[in-house]
Protein backbone atom coordinates (compact mmCIF):
# COMPACT_ATOMS: atom_id res chain seq x y z
CA UNK A 1 0.00 0.00 0.00
CA UNK A 2 2.88 2.15 0.21
CA UNK A 3 5.56 2.87 -1.85
CA UNK A 4 9.28 3.37 -1.09
CA UNK A 5 11.01 5.23 -3.66
CA UNK A 6 15.12 5.12 -3.61
CA UNK A 7 17.64 6.63 -5.11
CA UNK A 8 21.39 7.35 -5.25
CA UNK A 9 22.74 3.88 -5.75
CA UNK A 10 26.12 3.72 -8.10
CA UNK A 11 29.47 2.64 -7.93
CA UNK A 12 32.59 4.68 -6.27
CA UNK A 13 36.29 4.05 -5.25
CA UNK A 14 36.74 3.35 -1.36
CA UNK A 15 37.11 6.39 0.40
CA UNK A 16 34.62 7.85 -1.73
CA UNK A 17 30.38 9.40 -0.93
CA UNK A 18 27.28 8.47 -1.96
CA UNK A 19 23.98 9.80 -0.81
CA UNK A 20 20.94 7.75 -0.90
CA UNK A 21 17.52 8.75 -0.71
CA UNK A 22 13.86 7.62 0.31
CA UNK A 23 10.38 8.98 -0.13
CA UNK A 24 7.16 7.39 0.93
CA UNK A 25 4.22 7.34 -1.28
CA UNK A 26 2.38 8.27 2.12
CA UNK A 27 2.82 11.35 2.85
CA UNK A 28 0.18 11.89 6.02
CA UNK A 29 1.80 9.49 8.01
CA UNK A 30 5.04 9.82 10.45
CA UNK A 31 6.84 6.23 9.49
CA UNK A 32 9.98 4.64 11.59
CA UNK A 33 12.43 4.24 8.25
CA UNK A 34 15.53 2.63 8.20
CA UNK A 35 18.40 1.03 5.56
CA UNK A 36 19.12 -2.07 5.75
CA UNK A 37 21.76 -3.84 3.36
CA UNK A 38 22.42 -7.07 1.69
CA UNK A 39 25.49 -9.18 0.09
CA UNK A 40 25.45 -11.91 -1.51
CA UNK A 41 25.64 -14.69 1.16
CA UNK A 42 24.57 -12.63 3.89
CA UNK A 43 22.28 -11.80 5.83
CA UNK A 44 20.18 -8.35 5.52
CA UNK A 45 21.50 -6.19 8.01
CA UNK A 46 20.46 -2.99 9.67
CA UNK A 47 22.59 -0.14 8.97
CA UNK A 48 21.04 3.01 10.33
CA UNK A 49 17.52 3.95 11.14
CA UNK A 50 15.09 7.13 11.95
CA UNK A 51 11.99 8.12 12.82
CA UNK A 52 10.65 10.71 10.59
CA UNK A 53 8.17 12.90 13.17
CA UNK A 54 10.78 13.86 15.37
CA UNK A 55 14.05 13.10 13.55
CA UNK A 56 15.51 11.21 16.70
CA UNK A 57 15.37 6.99 17.48
CA UNK A 58 18.82 7.09 15.60
CA UNK A 59 20.61 4.15 15.17
CA UNK A 60 23.55 2.92 13.41
CA UNK A 61 25.02 -0.05 12.79
CA UNK A 62 28.70 -0.23 14.42
CA UNK A 63 30.15 -1.70 11.00
CA UNK A 64 28.83 2.24 9.70
CA UNK A 65 29.09 4.63 12.83
CA UNK A 66 30.92 7.75 12.45
CA UNK A 67 31.28 7.36 8.51
CA UNK A 68 26.96 7.30 7.86
CA UNK A 69 24.77 9.99 8.36
CA UNK A 70 20.24 9.25 8.16
CA UNK A 71 18.75 12.53 8.17
CA UNK A 72 14.87 13.36 7.24
CA UNK A 73 13.65 15.50 4.80
CA UNK A 74 11.34 18.61 6.06
CA UNK A 75 8.77 16.66 4.53
CA UNK A 76 9.19 14.15 6.76
CA UNK A 77 8.03 11.46 4.94
CA UNK A 78 11.90 11.21 3.01
CA UNK A 79 15.71 9.95 4.34
CA UNK A 80 18.54 10.33 3.48
CA UNK A 81 22.11 8.29 4.10
CA UNK A 82 24.48 9.83 3.70
CA UNK A 83 27.53 7.74 3.28
CA UNK A 84 30.78 8.73 3.60
CA UNK A 85 34.70 7.06 3.94
CA UNK A 86 33.17 4.24 1.75
CA UNK A 87 35.07 0.80 2.38
CA UNK A 88 34.39 -2.05 -0.25
CA UNK A 89 32.70 -3.93 2.34
CA UNK A 90 30.19 -1.51 2.13
CA UNK A 91 29.17 -3.02 -1.50
CA UNK A 92 25.28 -4.65 -1.08
CA UNK A 93 22.06 -3.81 -2.11
CA UNK A 94 21.01 -1.42 -0.28
CA UNK A 95 17.07 -1.44 0.94
CA UNK A 96 14.71 1.71 2.62
CA UNK A 97 12.05 0.10 5.25
CA UNK A 98 9.63 1.46 6.71
CA UNK A 99 6.62 0.86 9.25
CA UNK A 100 4.26 3.89 10.47
CA UNK A 101 4.91 3.78 14.06
CA UNK A 102 7.64 4.87 16.46
CA UNK A 103 11.33 3.21 15.99
CA UNK A 104 10.68 3.12 20.07
CA UNK A 105 8.25 0.14 19.08
CA UNK A 106 10.44 -1.90 16.12
CA UNK A 107 12.59 -4.10 15.93
CA UNK A 108 15.53 -3.90 13.84
CA UNK A 109 14.80 -6.77 11.94
CA UNK A 110 13.61 -7.21 8.73
CA UNK A 111 10.38 -8.56 9.94
CA UNK A 112 9.82 -5.23 11.81
CA UNK A 113 9.07 -3.57 8.95
CA UNK A 114 5.91 -3.64 6.84
CA UNK A 115 7.13 -1.57 3.86
CA UNK A 116 10.85 -2.28 1.25
CA UNK A 117 11.74 -0.23 -1.46
CA UNK A 118 13.04 -2.04 -4.84
CA UNK A 119 16.44 -2.40 -3.54
CA UNK A 120 19.67 -0.01 -4.91
CA UNK A 121 23.28 -1.47 -5.60
CA UNK A 122 25.88 0.25 -4.10
CA UNK A 123 29.63 -1.15 -5.80
CA UNK A 124 32.69 0.45 -3.42
CA UNK A 125 35.79 -0.40 -5.37
CA UNK A 126 39.25 -0.93 -4.12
Amino acid sequence: QVELVESGGGSVQAGGSLRLSCAASDTASRFCMAWFRQAPGKEREAVARIYTDSGNRIYYADSVKARFTISQDNAKNKVSLQMNSLKPEDTATYYCAAVARDCVWTKLIPDGYAYWGQGTQVTVSS
